[in-house]
């Protein structure tokens, strides 16, 4: 997929305007030429698209499957759904960790390399399970660990990784460009998948083998993608940090131009100074005092937790519905999970675009009344001929589309609303908080999914619908900044 063609249509730079005092710290420094910002967005994007590779071994359905073939407990189905939700609590601490260094792609190494290293151990087990040397309760307990501490290192990096491409793309692109680039991981999704189940389902080891085979195949176009990141334009965090807590606040155009001389300050710096390790400054960190006083941020993080808390009361159990309740073979699922990434590949270029006319938080509502209806038409779902291959296929498609919108507008929202200084903080803390509020969800839920006088899976989706509904109510208070400058 070429996006360079979409990408040049749009201003990609900005000259640096005149801009009131303290403009002084600005005027030494250049802008960033349109090639570099270029080159760091279809970078980011292949990285999407490796990675997109590398999740399908080590999550998602093809684990799943493998965790069954090993015998393993409902308990263990479960400590997997919570472990990559509860493990965001951790990214306050990384988000700290970030700040002190001085290169975004040297920590990204650091934190999500050694992470994506850690799944090579599950193929030497799984290789150690076909020799006989250990059994399988032993690798149902290994591969729990390796979900662990990958995700606890993923934890570590993503806020440092969000807020390394906030400060790349530029702010009227971003909607845009991000419909693109999971476009992209979508389509991978897309095609990838059946091709995987493939070759586990009839892999002349049998399916722990060729799960196997998969996961490191995985391996490898991830840690590629991780090498495509040396293409995208580094950032200093402490010069992002030191330059914007000298600044006043101003309106959009001149926050833009004052983004992009930020970009090339910290670009100059990283080559300059190298490994954090050298680094002898310690930025400031925004203390938890400037977070609980920003009140738009914290009527976000209402909507973000409760969100979370209803959206994760149901969700991980679709799967368990329609492999345990309903009996279908796992290639169904597949098919289904393909479907619904075509539909994601197909609205996400849409919302994007949409997204940068009307603004995210009408999107996040609107779609946000229709997923929170979705729940309920699981409800009349059966193991019948017309719903296998008819209302199925069109609930995962309806999922495909909503769910674009909202991850995508979730994400950007994020970008729009948190401050510039220490920005990898207030991502951190709004995936710690939702992490948190998920994992207690899929605790709820399966609490709830035990006892048979609360309805079992049906009124579980039933309830979720509810609280879902109920969670977006905050969201009408969450003013947009970015929207609201272009309306006046």
């Amino acid at each position: 997929m070429d996006f360079v063609q979409v990408e040049t249509n749009a201003p990609l730079t900005l000259e640096i305007p005149q801009i009131a005092s303290p403009s002084t710290a600005l005027s030494p420094i250049s802008r960033i030429p349109k090639d570099a910002i270029r080159t760091s967005l279809k970078a980011s994007t292949t990285d999407s698209v490796l990675a997109a590779i590398y999740s399908l071994g080590t999550g998602g359905i093809l684990l799943s499957n493998f965790l069954v073939e090993l015998g393993a407990s409902p308990v263990v189905f479960g400590m997997l759904c919570s472990i990559p939700m509860l493990v965001n609590l951790i990214q306050p601490l990384g988000a700290y960790l970030s700040e002190r260094s001085t290169s975004r792609f040297q920590y990204s190494l650091r934190t999500h390399g050694i992470g994506r290293l850690l799944w090579l151990v599950l193929v030497i087990g799984i290789v150690g399970v076909s020799l006989g040397v250990i059994n399988t309760h032993q690798l149902v307990i290994l591969t729990l660990l390796i979900v662990l501490f990958s995700n606890l290192l993923g934890g570590l990096g993503t806020a440092s990784w969000l807020s390394w491409v906030a400060m790349i793309v530029p702010r009227q692109l971003r909607g845009r460009y991000f419909g693109i680039r999971n476009s992209a991981s979508s389509l991978t999704n897309l095609v990838c998948v059946p091709i995987a189940g493939l070759v586990v389902s009839h892999w002349y080891g049998g399916s722990i083998q060729g799960y196997g085979v998969v996961l490191l195949v995985g391996i490898v176009f991830g840690i590629v993608g991780l090498g495509c990141q040396y293409f995208q334009v580094d950032m200093n965090p402490q010069s992002q940090n030191t330059y914007y807590g000298k600044l006043p606040q101003t309106n959009e155009i001149e926050q833009e131009a004052r983004e992009q001389a930020c970009r090339e300050r910290s670009r100059t710096e990283v080559g300059s100074k190298g490994d954090s390790s050298d680094g002898d400054s310690t930025p400031p960190i925004a203390p938890a005092s400037s977070i609980w006083k920003n009140s738009n941020f914290l009527r976000f993080l209402l909507y973000f937790s409760f969100w979370g808390l209803a959206v994760n009361l149901s969700s991980p159990f679709f799967n368990l519905y329609m492999l345990d309740t309903l009996d279908l073979d796992v290639s169904y699922v597949t098919i289904y999970n393909s479907l619904q990434a075509a539909a994601t590949l197909l609205m996400l270029i849409v919302w994007g675009k949409l997204a940068d006319k009307i603004g995210n938080r009408p999107i996040l509502i609107c779609i946000g009344i229709l997923v929170a209806a979705t729940p309920l038409l699981w409800l009349g779902i059966g193991a019948n001929r017309l719903d296998i291959w008819l209302w199925l296929p069109l609930l995962h498609i309806l999922a495909g589309g909503t769910w674009a919108a909202i991850d995508l507008c979730s994400n950007n929202i994020q970008l729009a609303i948190a401050p510039i200084k220490n920005q990898s903080i207030y991502f951190a803390t709004a995936a710690a908080v939702a992490g948190a509020s998920g994992a207690l969800g899929t605790t709820i839920g399966s609490f709830i999914v035990q006892f048979a006088q609360f309805g079992g899976l049906l009124g579980l989706f039933a309830l979720s619908s509810l609280f879902r509904l109920t969670a977006l109510i905050p969201l009408l208070f969450v003013k947009e900044e970015g929207k609201e400058r272009r309306e006046k």
